[in-house]
């Protein structure tokens, strides 16, 4: 996939950006050379590849140091929710704004 500089004219529009022209042809350039890597990963073959937790477990055992998952903090919930307008069974209270 590669752009073209009226696609580059586009999303500058849609971002609400002014290129100059020098700017949107480094720009042209900087974003199809991303996708360019990127067809360039997607080709090669990782079928069979195991994910890694940890970019060095390919080269050597990496234990995870993981924190015991306790709360650390006193529950000041009833605290902060004294300025809410609205509060029920401890959930702020929000008005519908999406029909």
């Amino acid at each position: 996939m590669s752009l073209t500089s009226s696609d580059i004219a586009r999303i500058a529009s849609l971002a609400r950006l002014e290129l100059a022209p020098g700017e949107s042809e480094r720009m042209l350039g900087q974003i199809n050379g991303f996708f360019e890597l990127v067809e360039r990963m997607r080709a090669v073959d990782t079928a069979g590849v195991e994910p890694l937790s940890h970019p060095v477990a390919a080269i050597q055992d990496v234990t995870l140091r993981l924190a015991d998952d306790v709360a650390s903090e006193p529950n000041l919930r009833e605290l902060n929710q004294r300025s809410a307008p609205a509060v029920e069974n401890g959930l702020f209270l929000v008005p519908k704004v999406i029909e």
